[in-house]
């Protein structure tokens, strides 16, 4: 195979390999930022809840201080009891005794609702404390797996960008002028196999005496439609036992 070509054939491996390893080292602040997402969401929740909890214990004492006050109330009604002189005024502080006892009875079941979902607000923030604490474990674990795949990219993408310069070297100025202008235009592919006729890229059908010198893969050819270099890979040979 001519030298160019087949260093060429291997500089597009390494260009894909580098460019593979480019897009996956911007991609990796795109997944912490969904890890850190991860955490946030679960914190919120737990900061959800406890606002829950704190706003049930708001109400509690607002009940508290409600059903004192009307307890004060009843207990100077019943005082006031004692001291009436005429029915009719018993039975206007009767009323009031009923009233005030009729309030207390609604404020203690107010006050057992919110006792009831205190308890389940407990339960309800134990879990998400759980959840809270199992994903800051699995995400410390998988930050520190996407820090070592940084670490092992970069130090992949050094060494294939010094193979390449390497590489580059031992190709002529022309060759390497044809496979950087196509490979510009092309998005990176500027070298294709040549195959059954086709170009294996674009699939347009070669001329029958262009496809032949590419087979014999000792020249620059370049696809008459997309203009990428071609080049042939012979079948392995069968061998036959007897």
């Amino acid at each position: 195979m001519h030298a160019d070509l087949q260093h060429l054939i291997r500089l597009q491996d390494l260009d894909l390999t580098a460019d593979r390893n480019r897009r996956r080292i911007a991609d990796l602040p795109s997944a912490r930022g969904a890890l850190e997402a991860r955490i946030a969401s679960r914190t919120a929740a737990v900061d959800a809840v406890k606002q829950r909890i704190a706003a049930n214990q708001g109400a509690r004492r607002d009940i508290e201080k409600d059903l004192a006050a009307i307890q004060t109330r009843l207990s100077k009604y019943k005082n006031q009891l004692m001291e009436v002189k005429t029915n009719k005024e018993y039975q206007a502080m009767q009323k009031e005794i009923s009233v005030a006892e009729q309030e207390i009875s609604e404020h203690e079941t107010r006050m057992l609702e919110r006792m009831e979902e205190a308890d389940g607000l407990a339960s309800e923030l134990k879990a998400a404390e759980a959840a809270l604490k199992a994903d800051q474990a699995e995400v410390a674990r998988e930050m520190k797996q996407l820090e070592a795949e940084k670490e092992e990219v970069e130090r992949e993408l050094q060494r294939t960008t010094e193979e390449r310069g390497a590489l580059a070297a031992q190709i002529s100025k022309e060759a390497l002028a044809v496979f950087d202008r196509v490979a510009h235009g092309r998005k990176g592919l500027a070298v294709a196999e040549a195959r059954d006729g086709l170009c294996t890229v674009c699939h347009v059908r070669l001329r029958p005496q262009i496809y032949n010198e590419v087979r014999r893969n000792d020249s620059l050819i370049q696809c008459d439609s997309c203009t990428r270099i071609l080049y042939f890979v012979a079948a392995p040979s069968v061998t036959h036992q007897s």
